[in-house]
Parts: structure tokens; C-alpha cells; sequence
């Protein structure tokens, strides 16, 4: 099974200014996804997708090459993973080089560790379109997310006959983390009409996902507490 090990990171950020290049406990946010790649994985193998000059700069001095800059039709607002995900795919096939499937890393989760990586590539099977890490909701569609009905009035998102939470289903929610996708599925469909996919559970400080200058607080308090250690080497 051969993998190809994408991080994917665009340079607009509007809610964190350069968030992917931005310094974390000493160094720029994208080398967490470097390192724990680096840690499964031959340079070779990994792809960071930019468009921006300044973070190609930054990996490549990181001794990452970067093997191409990522073209401006696939770097809006609007551009999808899942495109992103083909143009590096169809760069490597150009060279003759082939892949089973795609590990996608994005870089605003920092604290996803090498056990991790190998733990979700054994679930791995190629029955399956995908398999994601999620993290447990704190919230429920039974009980406290609600939804406004045509009259204006909140209504329960779900509705079933539960008296406790802990009597209801197990809500988990994409935690951004890890996502191990096979080529074959991909290339016949996005990745939003999968069907086929295994869950990976991610505790709560592993599944943090960067994505407002709150998020990148609660990261530095994690860092500055002891809470996360450097788990890849």
C-alpha cells in the first residue's frame, strides 16, 4: 500500500493572518504536520499544496521540497479539498508515480501524533472509501442543537425519545485531523458522497482544530501546561 502524505495550505487566512506560517511554541504551525509526516514517511512521499510563495519558502527551508505551486483556480475561497486532492494526485501520475491512497493533513491540527498516523493506516482496508479521525460532541442533536422551524421557533435538530444523553447515540464530528482516503473511490467521486467510511476516535486535545484566534490560545495554554508533549521523534 502506497501512500501519498498531503498538506494542504493555501496563504489566505482571514481569521488568523498567515495562521499556516504563524510561530507555535517556537515554529511555524505547518511543521507539526511536516514532522509527524516526516515521522511515517520518506520526503518523497509528501506533498504540501500552497499557492503562496512565502510558505513554499518556509518548507523548503524546512528541507521539505515543495513540488509545485498550487494553481490560483484552486486557492479561493471557494476551491475544495477534494480538488486540491486530484491536482496533486494527477501531478504525480505525470511523473509516473502512483498511489493507493491519500493521507490528508492539514496543518491547523498541530497536536495529531505518529501512533496515531499508524493506528488509523491499520484500520485501513481497501473495501473502504475513507477513513477519518472525528472526536466525541459534546452536544447533541437530541438534546441541545436545535434548528429554526418555518415558523421562527427552535425545534430539536433530532428527534428521538431519549430521557438522558447518555441514553442516546454517540454524536462524533470530523476533527480535521487525519484523513486516509482510497485513490480508486476519490477518482470516481468526491468526498462529500462517501458512504463507506470508518470513524477513528481522537480524545479532546488531539482533535483541536485551529481556526480562530481562541483556538490558537487554547493551543499555546496547552503547550505552555505541559499537556502535549513532542511525540513524534
Amino acid at each position: 500500500m502506497k501512500t501519498l502524505y498531503v498538506i494542504p495550505a493555501r496563504g489566505g487566512s482571514k481569521g488568523i493572518p498567515k495562521k499556516n506560517i504563524k510561530s507555535l511554541n517556537g515554529k511555524p504551525l505547518i511543521y507539526y504536520s511536516i514532522d509527524v509526516a516526516r515521522s511515517v514517511a520518506k520526503d518523497s512521499d509528501i506533498c504540501v499544496s500552497s499557492d503562496c510563495d512565502e510558505i513554499i519558502s518556509i518548507v523548503e527551508n524546512y528541507g521539505l521540497k515543495v513540488p509545485f505551486k498550487r494553481p490560483i483556480e484552486l486557492s479561493t475561497d471557494a476551491s475544495g479539498t477534494y480538488e486540491v486532492l486530484l491536482h496533486c494526485l494527477d501531478y504525480y501520475e505525470s511523473k509516473g508515480i502512483y498511489y493507493d491512497n491519500v493521507m490528508l493533513l492539514q496543518p491547523t491540527s498541530p497536536f495529531r501524533k505518529k501512533e496515531q498516523l499508524l493506528e488509523i493506516t491499520r484500520l485501513y482496508s481497501e473495501d473502504l472509501e475513507m477513513i477519518v479521525s472525528v472526536g466525541i460532541s459534546h452536544q447533541s442533536p437530541y438534546f441541545n442543537l436545535f434548528e429554526e422551524g418555518q415558523s421562527g421557533y427552535l425545534r430539536k435538530s433530532k428527534i428521538g425519545d431519549f430521557k438522558t444523553r447518555q441514553e442516546a447515540p454517540v454524536i462524533y464530528f470530523y476533527n480535521g485531523s487525519i484523513y486516509l482516503i482510497n485513490v480508486h473511490f476519490l477518482r470516481n467521486r468526491p468526498l462529500h458522497k462517501f458512504e463507506r467510511i470508518k470513524k477513528y476516535v481522537m480524545d479532546d486535545i488531539h482533535s483541536i482544530d485551529i481556526d480562530t484566534p481562541l483556538d490558537w490560545a487554547i493551543c499555546e495554554t496547552i503547550i505552555s501546561n505541559g499537556y502535549i508533549e513532542n511525540e513524534n521523534n
